[in-house]
């Protein structure tokens, strides 16, 4: 499959893998009146979406003349439809379940959103079982009642995930449930199994006062050939075409929002606080420098740098998807994903941690 990424996404592999101490702030736009957009996360207000809220209180994107209203999400994949039903105009969304859309369809189209921005570069998704149940491997969940909630990553790509593991999934019961409830249903046996991202059900579990690495098991999608990217910044066509010069200063931004977590993890965790009060936060800060450790921190970061996908990684992945799913078109990785708003490559992270 040919890659059409522009030359500054290949080139980006030669700088040295070194952390920069900060990232350029991109210039303020020119204009009598704030760009106003809104942006749907993946779910709700948790320690993983500090950079977002850093990026806010630190002024970056006030700067940058820029006005984000962020709404907590129901699911990484549901992002994606809002966004491309125009409800939203950007959001950090699944690319999985942008790959599905875009494959469904007969062709390229102008309304199917595209990822500028990737933050996920480790697949996350895992079915959580309890540790002394009769569930060791993927086979075993036949016959089995996993829950989750609709819009969730990994139930989404449960579909591929069977497909490529053999499991017969019209042999598992699939149960809707609200998320605040999936651990507790899970420790409780009134499901067998829970799909989910591995550390938001570590986490959340262990806020519920459970303990997720002696109770639970965990059976990770990327553990049984599904080598895929997950959460990337997604946006509207739209905004693309009319809007670009926002877009390199929001990218700009949330990569200032990074880097300000990576150097002090409790005022990143306090900028959660400040929209949602109520949460742990010993816990937050456990699960943002696992999140990072986890799901960001990819080897490849030190080649393409923060944010830039590796186009043959990607192209396979998108291959994967369209497999597993039985989608009746591969869409091409430049419907997916463009560099055209990412940092220039000598400004770009090269490590997480």
């Amino acid at each position: 499959m040919s890659q059409t990424f522009s030359r500054r996404f290949v080139v980006g592999g030669a700088a040295a893998a070194t952390l920069l101490p900060f990232v350029p702030a991109a210039p303020a736009i020119a204009q009598t009146a704030p760009v106003r957009l809104r942006m749907v996360l993946n779910w709700r207000y948790q320690g993983p979406q500090s950079w977002f809220f850093l990026a806010q209180d630190n002024g970056y994107l006030r700067q940058a003349g820029i006005e984000i209203d962020i709404d907590q999400g129901n699911g990484s994949g549901a992002a994606v439809g809002a966004v491309g039903s125009g409800t939203y105009d950007m959001g950090f969304g699944d690319i999985n379940a942008l790959i599905a859309l875009a494959g469904r369809k007969a062709g390229p189209d102008p309304t199917t959103p595209i990822g500028i921005y990737m933050m996920f570069n480790r697949p996350p998704f895992t079915i959580a079982v309890k540790a002394d149940g009769p569930i060791k491997e993927p086979k075993d969940l036949e016959g089995k009642n996993i829950g989750g909630p609709a819009n969730d990553g990994a139930l989404q790509l449960f579909p591929a995930f069977a497909r490529l593991t053999r499991i017969d999934a019209s042999k598992v019961t699939i149960t809707n449930m609200a998320p605040n409830l999936r651990e507790q249903m899970l420790q409780r046996g009134q499901v067998d199994g829970a799909f989910g991202f591995v550390n938001t059900i570590r986490f959340s579990a262990k806020a519920a006062g459970i303990d997720p690495d002696k109770q639970f098991r965990f059976i990770n999608y990327g553990d049984h050939g599904m080598d895929l990217y997950s959460n990337c910044l997604i946006v509207s066509r739209k905004l693309v075409n009319e809007r670009p010069d926002a877009l390199r200063a929001i990218v700009a931004a949330f990569d200032r929002g990074v880097v300000d977590t990576l150097k002090d993890y409790d005022a990143a965790v306090a900028s959660v606080a400040k929209r949602e009060p109520l949460i742990n936060r010993a816990v937050e800060k456990e699960r943002l420098i696992a999140t990072l450790q986890d799901e960001m921190g990819h080897p490849e970061i030190a080649r393409f740098g923060y944010g830039a996908p590796d186009p043959e990684r990607l192209a396979r992945s998108i291959g994967i998807v369209r497999e597993a799913n039985a989608l009746p078109r591969q869409p091409g990785p430049e419907e997916i994903f463009t560099d055209a708003f990412l940092p220039a490559p000598d400004a770009r992270l090269r490590k997480i941690l």
